[in-house]
């Protein structure tokens, strides 16, 4: 049964950090690409980081650019988001998708940044 599994989301006030985990499970995950998207209330799906299946290739969305960092671990079917110097427009459902052949979505986890 494949799994994705998005940990890690929370209140955070504005110039916070918050670290992102995405448990994947069931799959090959060394083989995907992994992305993070986030989608906030009444806005469209956004990209906001995407990394190779071997971590070399990484891009990131211009609106996170040098705050985010996207990472994984294919010994532990890890894939983390360091968000740093978060602001209230960051505000949003985070969720973990893998891609190959076939498309696969976390539930999603809620990050505020709030005063």
């Amino acid at each position: 049964q494949v799994q994705l599994v998005e940990s890690g989301g929370g209140l955070v006030q504005p110039g916070g950090s918050l670290r992102l985990s995405c448990a994947a499970s069931g799959f090959t995950f060394r083989r995907y690409q992994m992305r993070w998207y986030r989608q906030a209330p009444g806005k469209e799906r956004e990209l906001v980081a995407a990394i190779s299946s071997t971590g070399d290739a990484i891009n990131y969305a211009s609106s996170v650019k040098g705050r985010f960092t996207i990472s994984r671990d294919n010994a532990k079917n890890m894939v983390y988001l360091q968000m740093n110097s978060l602001t209230p427009e960051d505000t949003a459902v985070y969720t973990c998708n893998a891609v190959l052949l076939q498309n696969y979505w976390g539930q999603g986890t809620q990050v505020t940044v709030s005063s």
